[in-house]
């Protein structure tokens, strides 16, 4: 079973003018101490979306596992790294794995380290055959059948959302609630991410509900390194 830092930084295109910005955001959140990041861009343009991953790979990827530089040591945040697990080979001391949203085939051109895919994506059992056994593979669900059902493909991990109000996304699905991440939590052994919504404010709550890690977007944006901080100090 693969194991989850509590936060899941998720680097959302629609939020930079100009991929150099991305970029200096990504590079915040990893100084801050992210170690999990994940690329999403819903603009449709596939070139634009590869040359960014590429870049994101270029410059915050070198520790991931999939990355042929290998040899750095220590992180910044003293978080301690992953589990391993069977098939990813030799581990750097502090990996960061970036994760592609929807994308399989971006994924496997831009060398990251899983694909995250929703409802209305690729099914699991299709993308796993793009992506192989070794990368992370994450589902976003957003009721009890829905868990239940994702729980029961190869997906790594599930994702239950929106916990709360959010408007990171045009037209959201009904909030869960905090009790919606608790019924997940007992429909499923995966681990399980929470998103929509999650502040600094409420990230413990969320967590002290069953979930193992806190996607967020938003409340990343202004001073990254600085947030990124605090998240890891409050779910400790």
């Amino acid at each position: 079973m693969v194991s989850l830092p509590c936060l899941y930084a998720i680097v959302d295109a629609a939020f930079f003018p100009s991929t150099a910005e991305l970029i200096a955001f990504a590079e915040s959140l990893v100084a801050g101490g992210c170690l999990l990041l994940q690329y999403r861009n819903k603009s449709g343009n596939t070139r634009v979306m590869l040359e960014q991953a590429r870049e994101v790979k270029r410059r915050v990827g070198t520790r991931s596992h999939f990355s042929q530089n290998r040899g750095e040591v220590g992180h910044p945040s003293g978080i301690p790294p992953f589990e391993n697990r069977e098939g990813w080979g030799s581990l750097d001391r502090s990996p960061i794995r970036l994760v592609m949203n929807d994308r399989a085939d971006l994924c496997m051109m831009a060398g990251f380290d899983g694909v995250h895919v929703g409802q209305d994506d690729l099914s699991p059992e299709s993308v796993r055959k793009i992506i192989g056994p070794d990368r992370w593979l994450g589902v976003s669900t957003h009721n009890p059948e829905q868990v239940a059902e994702a729980d029961q493909t190869s997906a790594d991990y599930l994702a239950i959302g929106p916990v709360f109000a959010t408007s990171s996304k045009d037209k959201p699905d009904p909030v869960v609630g905090i009790e919606g991440v608790r019924r997940a939590r007992q429909l499923t052994r995966k681990p399980l991410v929470a998103i929509g919504g999650i502040t600094r404010a409420n990230a413990a709550s969320v967590i002290e509900a069953g979930a193992d890690s806190v996607a967020v977007i938003s409340d990343l944006l202004r001073v990254p390194r600085k947030s990124a901080e605090e998240f890891f100090r409050i779910l400790g």
